[in-house]
């Protein structure tokens, strides 16, 4: 530690921003068992064991919630999860740097636009009242779709804004994996004929596996967190039905309603689904793959 100790003082930063922000919180968790009171505080509210979460999972709301909130973790994880893959190896594919740096930084920028301003841009372009889209079709002489509080068109809304504003921003590690890549496999691939795609097939993607395994087992951990802030934006009294997702309800629950205890036990549930989905996807990929967290 010694011969290193620039090294474990650069680690300090973060190790106390996860005390702070990660480890520290999870005191709160205590509230979920309890009825909890501010102006009596932790030791002073009475304990209630799991009648909280008994509440929830009585709930008529628990199925439809689960429901959403699963529909949309699968749209994520099927949809979104696959393209910072793909764009990462199409950007490495190209030849001219010039053309690569500028088609990055142009896929990077959506990430840092906040949900606010991206729900605002979706607004403008697909409102019935003056929307881009709806002026097209009008223009086509079809009929206008109304996008924002159309149920059947909510996840697919959903699921589209979260591509176009991260897709770009996934692919960093990708690239940076596949700049790993010993450039000899390809030069022997080459030499055993091997066109392009079996380059990609054979020599891409197995170098890069390990990476997308790591990545796939940790996007499960968060797999129930569909995003608070963008749902909430694009929720309305038409759409509710098919929006409705955990981290809304909480929300409603605990700040709008100021049932901290019961909201807690929500937010403690889908951590501890996430916890069984990492350490059933880590056993599974190392039992598969031999890839794995730990």
């Amino acid at each position: 530690m010694a011969k290193n100790r620039w090294l474990y003082i650069m680690l300090i930063p973060g190790i106390l921003y996860f005390l702070s922000f990660r480890y520290l919180p999870m005191w709160g968790l205590l509230i979920s068992f309890m009825d909890f009171l501010p102006f009596k505080g932790f030791w002073g509210s009475e304990w209630v064991g799991l009648k909280h979460f008994e509440r929830f999972f009585l709930d008529a709301n628990f199925i439809l919630l689960f429901k959403n909130t699963l529909i949309l973790a699968f749209y994520n994880l099927a949809f979104f999860f696959p393209l910072p893959i793909f764009l990462a190896i199409m950007l490495n594919e190209l030849r001219s740097e010039i053309v690569k740096r500028w088609v990055q930084t142009l896929v990077y920028i959506p990430h840092f636009v906040s949900w606010v301003v991206v729900v605002g841009i979706v607004y403008m372009f697909f409102s019935t009242e003056g929307g881009v889209i709806n002026k097209l079709f009008v223009s086509m002489g079809m009929e206008k779709i109304d996008f924002l509080v159309s149920s059947d068109w909510f996840r697919t809304m959903i699921t589209a804004e979260v591509i176009w504003k991260e897709s770009g921003w996934g692919t960093i590690i990708f690239l940076a994996a596949l700049a790993g890549v010993d450039p000899q496999l390809y030069e022997a691939a080459k030499m055993d004929g091997a066109g392009r795609m079996r380059q990609l097939w054979h020599v891409t993607l197995p170098a890069i596996r390990s990476t997308i395994m790591i990545l796939l087992i940790l996007r499960l951990g968060s797999f129930l967190d569909n995003g608070f802030e963008q749902i909430f934006l694009m929720l309305n009294s038409m759409n509710r039905e098919v929006g409705e997702v955990f981290d809304t309800y909480v929300y409603v629950i605990g700040v709008q309603q100021g049932q901290f205890s019961y909201s807690t036990a929500v937010g403690l549930f889908k951590s501890v689904i996430g916890l069984i989905l990492v350490v059933t996807a880590n056993w599974l990929s190392r039992k598969f793959t031999e890839e794995g967290l730990y």
